[in-house]
């Protein structure tokens, strides 16, 4: 196995395309985070980002972006973004993951959405599930499965898009937009839905702003970013953004006005979204890992993701482990335990509204 490292801007057509083929090549890899376009887009914002470019002799059997922190820390690209990560290889390659962090001089790779069967698994980590909707058959067949399994949300759901087009004007629903003034009311329902929850506002850093702006710009048949918004005649009241590949849309950025919350607008936009990505060619939503209401009503089953670290025995790695670990493992806790959930995020949006009034 050789090792070469690179700033993303530092590849050529030849390793972009090379990485594009081995994604496609294989269905487990097929979400947006792992293409190569948003790996190249992170690095225009973050100098951090390298990529290992693995060679078997003179093939290019694998890729590897990660992020390198002091101290040798590795992260994922976009680390506390993104819903899949990991390395990019071609079937049946067996590597080293050991010697390829040193290669990559990293002491420490810490995870948290990783694909799973990928080499860099190591043996301590945790699966999660990430709840998806299967569009493989197209939407109507979608619908089938929501009367069949969540019946009450999807007649509920449609009974309130009729109510809201009934007192607030027409309904309707624009896909794939263009234009980034819609970007900007969305991020802004976003950070509000940040503070009311008291959690940590992510368009609060520039760079996050400026990544989503370029990822909306991206049309390409391979990677695009995918803005939609649903309109009440002009106003918007829901929307969400995310990037896709040919097959897969990935969710990200859901968030709605919250002066339409009795009507379910979120609800709403997903099922259209649903629609129109069906018929633009989406196969699969991933949602993402973390639980929420309105994905266990929408979803049609799960995949899995990892969370942990893999590490080469050494100091950095011991502090790393003291900093990172028991904090990871209490929050897990307290993530699969229902009691200690509900309490948790009654906390923090308890201090969310403290946080409102201070700020006004």
């Amino acid at each position: 196995m050789q090792v070469t490292l690179a700033h993303p801007r530092e590849l050529g057509d030849a390793e972009i395309s090379r990485w594009r083929a081995l994604q496609e090549s294989d269905t487990a890899f097929d979400n947006p985070f792992l293409s190569p376009e948003f790996t190249l887009t992170v690095g225009e914002l973050r100098d951090a980002v390298r990529v290992a470019v693995i060679h078997d002799g003179p093939e290019i059997v694998g890729f590897f972006p990660f992020e390198r922190h002091p101290l040798g820390i590795g992260k994922p690209v976009a680390a506390g973004l993104t819903d899949a990560q990991g390395m990019i290889y071609a079937k049946d390659l067996e590597i080293d993951p050991f010697k390829l962090l040193r290669k990559c001089g990293l002491s420490v790779y810490e995870f948290d959405h990783l694909v799973i069967g990928q080499p860099l698994l190591g043996a301590t980590y945790e699966t999660y599930p990430s709840p998806v909707i299967d569009l493989s058959d197209g939407y109507g067949p979608y619908t089938e499965f929501l009367r069949a399994n969540s019946g009450k949300t999807y007649k509920t759901t449609l009974a309130k898009e009729r109510k809201l087009g009934r007192e607030a004007g027409e309904v309707r629903h624009e896909f794939a937009i263009a234009d980034p003034g819609p970007l900007h009311t969305l991020l802004n329902w976003k950070t509000d839905q940040y503070r009311r929850t008291g959690r940590t506002d992510r368009f609060s850093h520039r760079w996050i702003v400026e990544l989503v702006e370029r990822l909306q710009a991206t049309r390409g048949e391979s990677f695009a970013g995918v803005l939609d918004m649903v309109y009440v005649g002009d106003r918007p009241v829901a929307g969400h953004f995310g990037v896709r590949t040919r097959t897969t849309l990935a969710g990200w950025f859901p968030a709605y006005d919250t002066a339409f919350a009795k009507y379910s607008p979120g609800l709403i936009q997903h099922l259209a979204m649903a629609e129109k990505a069906a018929a633009a060619g989406i196969e699969l939503i991933d949602m993402g890992r973390g639980a929420k209401e309105y994905k266990e009503k929408l979803k049609t089953g799960e995949l899995s993701v990892a969370e942990g670290r893999l590490a080469r025995p050494g100091l950095p790695a011991g502090v790393h482990w003291m900093m990172r670990v028991p904090a990871r493992r209490a929050r897990a806790t307290v993530l699969a335990h229902p009691v200690l959930h509900r309490t948790a995020d009654k906390a923090l949006k308890t201090y969310g509204r403290l946080r409102a009034r201070m700020a006004g």
